[in-house]
């Protein structure tokens, strides 16, 4: 963990990973487009001084993700860029927040111009009531960011499933829509790992399963960096990117993980090009 994600985790975890009170009149509401206490806090520590883009229309990056989930543990979130990836302008590194997390930090991503289009979908712990956002960073230095107001409780604190720990760090990628030569192709990485959060009870002693997630992903094409992954527990269990990829020939795609054991896993599929 970096010394900038730990003092983040430090400064908020006093808020604990518990729903907060009701509003007067009911529980806490607000717009998608509305700042709170906690994300000025995080604004000043990881941006200073910097300006970032959120107006309607010329912002280059949009969050998609459900007002209501019916499942605060595992919350479906696709990140939008308006951006070609291409090298005299491209998205260089997209953040993701969740306010009101204990950890709200999700995840900070490092992007190349090979994947083509900076796409990426994955699923989130939102605690409670909070905005998530998204922070796109372009290689001229700009930032433009959207956000949604989503409606769950519950993610930091659901029980992980644990029924086959022989398969935790096991890297699988998948091709949903096959192979496009030359052309952006999705793809999509799965490491099984509970990414415990240190706020979920053991239910045989009742106490509390130190934290224990992944921390970091790489993945590549053709000996080719596409992206590099800083993760934290508000990842849901199983962590999932879903992303993009440019195969102009026949390689590999391979996953580099690492977990908060100092576990490596390593995950590889064979791309062939017709």
């Amino acid at each position: 963990m970096t010394p900038l994600r730990r003092t983040l985790l430090l400064a908020t975890l006093l808020g604990s990973c518990v729903a907060t009170l009701a509003a007067p009149g009911g529980l806490p509401n607000a717009a998608h487009g509305d700042s709170s206490p906690e994300w000025e806090k995080l604004r000043a520590k990881v941006f200073p001084g910097r300006s970032i883009e959120t107006t309607p229309g010329r912002q280059q990056v949009q969050m998609v993700a459900p007002l209501r989930a019916a499942y605060g543990a595992s919350v479906p979130i696709k990140v939008v860029s308006k951006l070609p990836q291409r090298p005299e302008l491209y998205v260089k590194r997209v953040y993701l927040f969740v306010d009101k997390n204990p950890s709200p930090m999700a995840a900070v991503i490092d992007l190349t111009p090979a994947i083509g289009q900076a796409d990426f979908e994955t699923r989130l712990r939102v605690d409670e009531y909070s905005h998530v956002r998204v922070v796109s960073e372009l290689s001229n230095g700009e930032l433009h960011m959207d956000s949604r107001y989503v409606k769950t409780s519950g993610g930091c604190s659901a029980p992980p499933n644990r029924e086959a720990p022989e398969l935790i760090g096991r890297t699988v990628f998948q091709l949903p829509e096959g192979i496009r030569p030359n052309a952006v192709t999705p793809a999509q990485v799965t490491v099984l790992h509970p990414n415990d959060t240190g706020f979920e009870l053991n239910n045989q002693t009742v106490m509390f399963i130190p934290p224990y997630f992944v921390r970091s992903l790489k993945v590549s094409y053709a000996n080719q960096p596409l992206f590099s992954a800083e993760l934290d527990f508000s990842m849901s269990e199983n962590p999932t990117l879903r992303f993009n990829f440019v195969p102009r020939s026949a390689g590999e795609l391979r996953a580099e993980v690492e977990d908060t054991k100092d576990r490596q896993y390593v995950g590889k599929l064979a791309v062939g090009i017709e």
